[in-house]
Order: C-alpha cells, then sequence, then structure tokens
C-alpha cells in the first residue's frame, strides 16, 4: 500500500503493454490513467465533446489536410456571402439574413466547453418578427449520417430500410413532369436552341421567370433552415461545371450528394460563386394564374442567369435531368458532346458508349463484370476522351433481384436513397415488386457503390457506339453494322417499341422515338449532336453498331424476345473487334448490314426474315415500321438552322427505302 491510502496494481507499464491500473480508496471508483479526464458536467456538454469538430464537406477520397489559405471564421464568412446572394430576392430592399447551422442543435453546443468557438453570426438573438430580420439557417454540404438525421426526424415518410438505404416518398408527382418544364427565350437562346414542333422547349419570357424565382426564394427564405450543396458536373477537370442546390428537404440534399461530383476539402475551400444554381421550392406550387404556367407545377431554366426553379413538384430527378438539359447547351459551345448513354471500358481500354431508351438494356449491359463501369446514364465526349457528367447513379428498382442486378442490389445500403419504394412495416424489408405508390421507384447511390467502378470516371476515346433498340414489331436484326450516315440516322431518330398493355387482349407494339435517345433534355437541334457525334467517330476511328434487344420470329404476342444470353454474346463480339472482321449481307429496306455468324449465337436468327414462318406478314410488319421511321423523320427534314446546317441527302438516304 502507497503512503497515500493508493492501493497500486502492477508496474508503470501494465501486463501485455496495457496501461496500469489503479484503485483511489476515496470514492472506490476504477479508472484508466492514460488519458486526462473528460471535463463535462451535463450530458450535453458530454455530447458537444462526443462530436469531432470537422470541415463541412463530403470527400470522395480520405480525410486531406487541414484549410491553411484562410482562417476557419473567415471561410465561413465569405461562404455565407456567397450563399446569401445567390438567396437574394431582387425585388425586395432587405432579405432574411443567413446563417449556419441548424437551430435545433444550438442548446448541444453548452458555452462552458472552452474548445468549442462561438461567433456572434452563428446563434444570432432577435426580439423582432419583422422577415427582414428573419434568419435563415443553412445546412451545408452536410455528410449523409447528417442528412439522415434530419430526414427521419423532420420529413414524413422518410424511413431505414433493413439494408441501411434511406427510404423517402417524393409526393404527388412520382416521375418528371416534362409538359411544366419551361426555358427562357431571350437574346441567349433565341438563336442556339431548338423551337417549334417536336422540340422538348417549351418558352416562357424573362418576366415570368423572375416571378417563379421570386415564389421559389421567397418560400425557401420563409423556412427556419435550407439546405445548400456546393458541387461539381463532369469528371472531366478542364471542363467541370460549379452547381449549386438549395432546397428544403434533406432527401434533395442527400439525393444530389449521391448524384453530383463530391467535392474535396481544398476544392470547397475554393469554390467561389457558382456556375449554375437551382431553387428547389418544390413543396410549394407555382401560381397557376402566371402567364405560361399550366398547372401548379413549374420546372423553369434559365440560361441567361444560369438559374433554374423548381415549384409544386417534389420528384427528386427533376434537378439531375435539369441540369443535364444545362450541360446539352453549355458543353457544344465548347465543342464537347453531351450524350444521354451508359459507358463501360475494357481492361485495354476500349471504351464503348450504350444509347438506350428505357427497357432497352442500356443499364443491364452497360454494366459488365469483366470491363470497368465509367457512367451509366450522362457523358461528355472531348478532346480528351469521355467523362461522366455524374457522380452517382440513378437505377431503377421495380422487380429488382440480387440475381438478375447483383451490382445495383448490392449498391442499396446506408447512404443510398430508395424512392417510393414499399417496405415491411416491422422488418424494414423492401419488397421491389409492389407497386402500391408508383411503378417508377427508384435508387440512388454515388458511383463508388459500384465494384468495377473506374474513379475517376474518365475514358480515351471510344471504339464503338452501340444503339439499343427493343423492337417489339421484331423485324429488325439482333446485330447491324452501321456506316457514319446510318448512324447519324438511327442516332436523329431514337427508336424503340413500347409494348402495350395485355388486360384487353394483346395488342400491337407502339414506336417511341426519342430524337438522340433522350429527346426530353437535348437543348439544340438534334442534328448538331449527330453531326458531332459522327466527326468524333470519324476521326477517333468509332464503329456504330445497331442492336436489337427485343423480337424475333413475330411481333409481340406471336414471336419471343431475343435471349439476353444471346445479346451479351453479340456485345462481347463488339467489344473484342471479332464482330469487325465477320462477313456481311445488306438487309431490303433498311439497308442494314448484318454478320452472317456470331460466335454463341445461331445463325438463322441473325436474319429477322428467317424466324418468320408467314413471310408475307413480316413484309408487312417491315413496311409499317419504315413507314413509321419516315413520317418521325420529317419534322428534322424540314428543320433548318442557319444556311449550312441543312440535312444531308447523305443522312436521309441512311434511312429505310421503299
Amino acid at each position: 500500500m502507497a503512503a497515500n491510502g493508493e492501493i497500486k496494481v502492477g508496474s508503470a507499464a501494465g501486463r501485455n503493454g496495457l496501461p496500469k491500473i489503479q484503485t483511489a480508496r476515496p470514492n472506490g471508483i476504477c479508472q484508466d490513467d492514460s488519458g486526462p479526464t473528460v471535463k463535462a458536467q451535463t450530458i450535453d456538454e458530454l455530447h458537444s465533446l462526443q462530436k469531432k469538430k470537422s470541415a463541412p464537406n463530403t470527400p470522395i477520397k480520405g480525410a486531406q489536410a487541414a484549410f491553411a489559405t484562410m482562417c476557419e471564421e473567415d471561410r465561413q464568412k465569405q461562404q455565407l456571402q456567397s450563399i446569401s446572394a445567390s438567396l437574394a430576392s431582387l425585388t425586395r430592399e432587405t432579405g432574411p439574413k443567413v446563417v449556419k447551422g441548424d437551430p435545433a442543435r444550438k442548446s448541444e453546443t453548452p458555452r462552458q466547453v472552452s474548445h468549442v468557438s462561438h461567433h456572434h453570426y452563428f446563434t444570432p438573438t432577435i426580439d423582432v418578427s419583422d422577415s427582414a430580420l428573419k434568419f435563415t439557417h443553412v445546412l451545408y454540404n452536410l455528410s449523409p449520417a447528417e442528412l439522415y438525421e434530419q430526414a427521419i426526424k423532420n420529413e414524413h415518410g422518410s424511413f431505414i430500410t433493413s439494408g441501411g438505404a434511406l427510404a423517402t416518398l417524393s409526393g404527388a408527382k412520382t416521375g418528371r413532369s416534362p409538359k411544366d418544364k419551361r426555358v427562357v427565350r431571350d437574346e441567349t437562346t433565341e438563336d442556339d436552341l431548338w423551337w417549334g414542333k417536336g422540340s422538348p422547349n417549351i418558352e416562357m419570357d424573362e418576366h415570368t421567370f423572375m416571378v417563379n424565382r421570386e415564389r421559389a426564394v421567397d418560400y425557401l427564405n420563409s423556412l427556419d433552415k435550407v439546405f445548400v450543396n456546393d458541387q461539381f458536373l463532369n469528371w472531366d477537370p478542364n471542363n467541370q461545371i460549379k452547381v449549386r442546390i438549395v432546397s428544403a428537404r434533406a432527401y434533395h440534399s442527400l439525393f444530389m450528394h449521391n448524384m453530383c461530383i463530391r467535392p474535396t476539402p481544398e476544392e470547397l475551400e475554393n469554390f467561389g460563386t457558382p456556375d449554375f444554381t437551382i431553387y428547389n421550392a418544390g413543396q410549394f406550387p407555382c401560381n397557376r394564374y402566371t402567364h405560361y404556367m399550366t398547372s401548379s407545377t413549374s420546372v423553369d431554366l434559365n440560361l441567361g442567369r444560369r438559374e433554374m426553379v423548381i415549384l409544386g413538384t417534389q420528384y427528386a430527378g427533376e434537378m439531375k435531368k435539369g441540369l443535364f438539359s444545362v450541360m446539352h447547351y453549355l458543353m457544344p459551345k465548347r465543342q464537347i458532346l453531351s450524350l444521354h448513354s451508359g459507358c463501360n471500358m475494357g481492361r485495354d481500354g476500349d471504351v464503348a458508349l450504350f444509347f438506350g431508351l428505357s427497357g432497352t438494356g442500356k443499364t443491364t449491359l452497360s454494366t459488365d463484370h469483366n470491363r470497368f463501369l465509367i457512367g451509366d446514364d450522362e457523358h461528355c465526349w472531348g478532346e480528351d476522351g469521355v467523362s461522366n457528367i455524374e457522380g452517382g447513379c440513378y437505377a431503377k428498382c421495380i422487380d429488382l433481384s440480387k440475381e438478375k442486378e447483383p451490382d445495383i442490389w448490392n449498391a442499396i445500403k446506408f447512404g443510398t436513397v430508395l424512392e417510393n419504394v414499399v417496405f415491411d412495416e416491422h422488418t424494414r424489408e423492401v419488397d421491389y415488386t409492389e407497386k402500391t405508390v408508383t411503378e417508377n421507384t427508384r435508387a440512388a447511390y454515388p458511383i463508388e457503390y459500384i465494384p468495377n467502378a473506374k474513379i475517376p470516371c474518365v475514358g480515351p476515346h471510344p471504339k464503338n457506339v452501340i444503339l439499343l433498340a427493343c423492337d417489339a414489331f421484331g423485324v429488325l436484326p439482333p446485330v447491324s453494322k452501321l456506316n457514319l450516315a446510318q448512324t447519324m440516322y438511327h442516332f436523329i431518330s431514337g427508336y424503340t417499341a413500347l409494348v402495350a398493355g395485355t388486360e384487353d387482349g394483346i395488342k400491337e407494339p407502339q414506336a417511341t422515338f426519342s430524337a438522340c435517345f433522350g429527346a426530353a433534355f437535348i437543348m439544340l437541334h438534334p442534328t448538331k449532336y449527330a453531326a458531332m457525334l459522327a466527326a468524333k467517330m470519324q476521326k477517333h476511328g468509332a464503329t456504330g453498331w445497331l442492336v436489337n434487344t427485343g423480337w424475333s420470329g413475330g411481333s409481340y404476342g406471336s414471336g419471343s424476345r431475343i435471349k439476353l444470353a444471346y445479346t451479351r454474346k453479340i456485345i462481347d463480339a463488339i467489344h473484342s473487334g471479332s464482330l469487325l472482321n465477320a462477313n456481311y449481307r445488306k438487309t431490303e429496306v433498311f439497308g442494314l448490314e448484318i454478320p452472317i455468324e456470331v460466335e454463341g449465337v445461331p445463325s438463322e436468327i441473325l436474319d429477322p426474315v428467317n424466324t418468320w414462318s408467314n413471310k408475307k406478314a413480316y413484309k408487312e410488319t417491315l413496311l409499317k415500321l419504315a413507314g413509321l421511321f419516315k413520317n418521325n423523320f420529317e419534322v428534322f427534314v424540314n428543320h433548318k438552322i442557319g444556311k449550312d446546317d441543312k440535312l444531308t441527302e447523305e443522312i436521309l438516304g441512311a434511312g429505310p427505302v421503299f
């Protein structure tokens, strides 16, 4: 026993190198003396010590060095000034004061704890209710864990599923509202954008945009707190776009955290003024009596102001696709081709682009365990090669299974947003077959959740451009090699066929055409994008392919869908280059070059006429589809931009010939 009354156990260094343990007689408490005693008098103080101070960021890679160019207080003041400027209402003399942090957490930061610094602009005190003096708290670039907390506490319908994903609801709108999308027509866009018949760009004037902007900003400023994301678009560092998203919901902030490229701390420090800003006030409707409005929903783009306003819809996909539309405008101005496509790369550096509308197999075929995934949906093709526009994936979940889509299944974990799915009340296990809320159930997750994702998401120039069509008429070949003119023709057409419902018996397929395989998002005339695609393919030696993932041996209802295993063999032959060396012959009407044989694929199905027992019916169906192609293309034949952008006779000749 020591002279001071303590019982000594062990030596200075405990057994196996463990710290020694002392037992003090006065209170009989055992303690580890390897570290200082925690100085906390209350639970709140203890909680404040539990949270390690860190810069507000969500880096892609590990922790970065601390900021050194300016002190934390000055940096945060500059940041708040930038956000305050974004939220300024142009027709108000004064606006709300923008401060940082969640007001609900102020009590968790006790003043007694000396190492926590306090600044007057973080914890304002006001004793008036004038809206001009109101404080709007900014929750800036929160982490997924923080956004989970905000969603669970404050947003009705948000839950954590058994797999760790955040399940949430998008409200009444469970999909995009293309008829409510508007683009400001002004001196910036008058001559550049595609207007008129067939165009997705429905015009509005500058004044109406400002009315809606005022409504959105006033709504956001009326809230106690708003979420702000500062992030990037485009993995090409020379052509990266800075975007700021101001939203009212934690779900929207987490969605964009996943879908955009996440900045490092250094990038966030030097972020500065954004190139484009979204004001998502989707919980608040637009005024239906405002000029140009046709409903209480309005999604408005102003390319001159570089701003987007969302009113009357909480569907998160509006933000994703709105930014994609912006890239379809900005990138071609830099001679960079923006593409609605999937993209992967082989181990030898061969890159393939996959174009295709819903149901054609774009996601399935571009996700290949033998190849690296560059991206699943949006890309740029520039001087140095291809780059993904996004930092995440937005996958359909209906009928999802681990067997069919293991990568997507495994990506649905903590950090992932699940939209409008149905789950068990007790176990929180998701039922992906359930369509009670909507058939358009979705998962949004960072691209690094895919094991074979290539980070950074860039690659060399593509060698193959694959156009996918699910031809439910059953007359297109499983694979065709296209020349440049044919590639432009079919790229502009953007064909697939939808299978009609069968409740009242089998009905014939419906042809669907979407220019550039993404008509809802393009800003310029389709021929602009097609000409750029052809020029890049010619310069870099890429080959165009038309792959039918639809029916063979008859139309839907009589024939059967081409086996996925056969389509995969075809795609493998394209990747390997073996299909380039095959023998080809030309089909009638469409004039497509089809191979005589493909390894692993029955030769008789390569020419669709062989699979039809009724040759007359085949010819009639072939001519019918050709007529639909021709009627669709008339919109583009009659359109002219400037003096030198007429469609060439070569492209017209690449279409079906009767």
